[in-house]
């Protein structure tokens, strides 16, 4: 009966992931969709800190436009992707654990939403300078419009992923999970393992890497902080 029990509970979850998985793609589509028609508009903004681009092969033209509704449909459907990440994470929570989604859903969208604007405006304009100061006269540099945008949508994304940060350690101090001192003592390990997440959201190359792991240890260092508030002692 309990083994019963449990693979019933099991896919019942596996369900529900399956169906917000799906409204939260239709949403995406339904994005793309309404802000193709400004693709256009929006490419100039986005390529600005690169200047003119090329394109070498017939379809990236086409594959830059796919890129930027793509990444514009992400960002406008993020409030009801986030309204279903934690609807599925709320029901796995205790009935006097729940209240907390009601603060940290609108919370990780601002957090998503100023990591992707922190990459646009600050992190990708130095991390394209620097990578451009090879050049030379002999090593002359023709970016392609595809290769760019990719490496934009790849840096707003992970820096979105990376601001989070505090607010997931925020939310496991509010459960009772984490602690302040449990997160000071691992400050080293969780700094090891900020380098590798660095290394595997970040583009291949230092200067992306680094422009990632420095806030990214910042704001470890931030939810340490917002743990001191949030932080709720279990009750034996």
């Amino acid at each position: 009966m309990i083994l019963e029990s449990f693979f019933k509970s099991f896919f019942k979850h596996i369900e529900e992931l399956r169906s917000r998985i799906i409204k939260s793609a239709g949403a995406f589509v339904l994005a793309f969709c309404l802000c193709y028609g400004f693709i256009g508009k929006l490419i100039p903004y986005l390529i600005a800190p690169a200047g003119h681009l090329v394109f070498t092969a017939p379809a990236d033209a086409f594959s830059a436009y796919m890129m930027v509704g793509a990444l514009m449909a992400l960002i406008i459907a993020s409030p009801y992707i986030f309204y279903q990440i934690w609807a599925f994470i709320g029901g796995a929570l205790k009935p006097s654990e729940k209240k907390f989604v009601l603060i940290f859903a609108p919370l990780s969208l601002l957090f998503f939403l100023s990591g992707g604007a922190f990459a646009y405006f600050l992190a990708v304009p130095r991390a394209y300078k620097f990578l451009m100061s090879f050049s030379s006269d002999y090593l002359v540099p023709m970016v392609t419009v595809k290769n760019y945008l990719g490496f934009l949508g790849h840096m707003i994304v992970a820096f979105g992923v990376a601001f989070e940060l505090p607010l997931v350690l925020a939310f496991l101090a509010k459960i009772g999970i984490a602690s302040p001192e449990y997160l000071r003592q691992m400050r080293r390990h969780a700094y090891m393992i900020i380098l590798i997440i660095a290394a595997l959201l970040a583009p291949p190359d230092i200067m992306s890497m680094l422009l990632l792991a420095v806030p990214l240890i910042v704001l470890y260092e931030v939810g340490i902080v917002f743990v001191k508030f949030f932080y709720k002692h279990k009750t034996l």
